[in-house]
């Protein structure tokens, strides 16, 4: 059966994030990473893949990790110690405890920097931000604090009642459908996210 997205706008017919795919110098090293102080799961990934890796996942989003021992090779960045910079790219979390992320990571050991971010309304978001094993960026915060507020859309926000359709089951349904299933996925994802 062919699914069609029912809307006429021009953007891909996106759902959400599926994965994020890193490299990494020791698959054991990351997976422990991502277990242990993100609480992510491994699961099993496709047998046909011939090189090391491993898929896990949790929050409604997988993180697939590539065996590389060579990544300093490809990106002298990895090889040093960077600063931790909110600045630079980075994936992030919603939490539910900024305080209780703070202490766990310093009962770790872990080296991080922390950021308060305050809109016009007085909305505050804390963040905190570390690296993982190989250097990658990992923020965690309570942006749920801030509320999700398009700039620019052709259509005013409303919920989603459907959001794909077998084909010629009923009319196109106007611009703002994407939209709608955007939002609607985000915000359900973030009142989700937990540490």
């Amino acid at each position: 059966m062919e699914i069609v997205e029912v809307g006429s706008c021009g953007a891909l017919p996106l759902l959400s994030l599926n994965h994020v795919s890193l490299l990494c110098r020791s698959v054991w090293d990351s997976m422990r990473f991502y277990e242990d102080v993100l609480g992510f799961v491994s699961i099993k990934r496709p047998s046909s893949f011939k090189f090391n890796g491993a898929w896990l996942y949790n929050y409604g989003i997988g993180i697939h990790l590539i065996e590389n021992p060579n990544i300093d090779e490809f990106d002298a960045c990895m090889n040093e110690a960077r600063p931790i910079n909110p600045k630079d790219n980075h994936i992030s979390f919603q939490c539910t405890d900024v305080g209780l992320v703070k202490r766990r990571i310093e009962d770790m050991g872990m080296k991080y920097v922390t950021a308060l971010v305050e809109d016009d309304g007085g909305n505050k978001v804390e963040q905190v931000f570390f690296h993982d094993p190989d250097g990658y960026m990992i923020e965690l915060c309570n942006c749920e604090n801030i509320p999700i507020i398009p700039i620019i859309s052709s259509c005013s926000f409303k919920p989603r009642t459907h959001s794909f359709i077998k084909k010629a089951a009923s009319p196109p349904a106007k611009c703002g459908f994407m939209e709608n299933i955007m939002m609607e996925s985000l915000s359900m994802d973030m009142m989700n996210f937990s540490f």
